[in-house]
């Protein structure tokens, strides 16, 4: 799967990951429920940073499709939650055979 994650470029991340950022993705899902800033800083920055360490960064100049867009670590809790609405069940998309 290729994730952007905007102002960092793009990371392959292996299917060996998703049930990991599937779980991350949960927490996310909670924390903007919530509504508790602090807590959504802290689950958003968690989804960031695996995504970063276990996906492959692809080249700059690589022309790869993104099957997901993440915004920067500034985003707000009210960008991600129009992006988890936008896609129904949290950030990343669900792959039932990885849960």
């Amino acid at each position: 799967m290729i994730m952007r994650v905007m102002g960092e470029g793009q990371f392959e991340v292996g299917e060996d990951h998703l049930n990991l950022l599937n779980q991350l993705d949960d927490e996310l899902l909670t924390a903007v429920e919530s509504g508790d800033e602090e807590n959504f800083r802290q689950a958003y920055g968690k989804l960031l940073d695996a995504v970063m360490q276990y996906g492959t960064r692809l080249p700059d100049d690589a022309l790869e499709p993104s099957d997901l867009i993440l915004p920067n670590s500034e985003a707000t809790i009210s960008e991600v939650r129009a992006l988890l609405l936008s896609e129904g069940e949290g950030v990343i998309p669900g792959f039932p055979e990885y849960e």
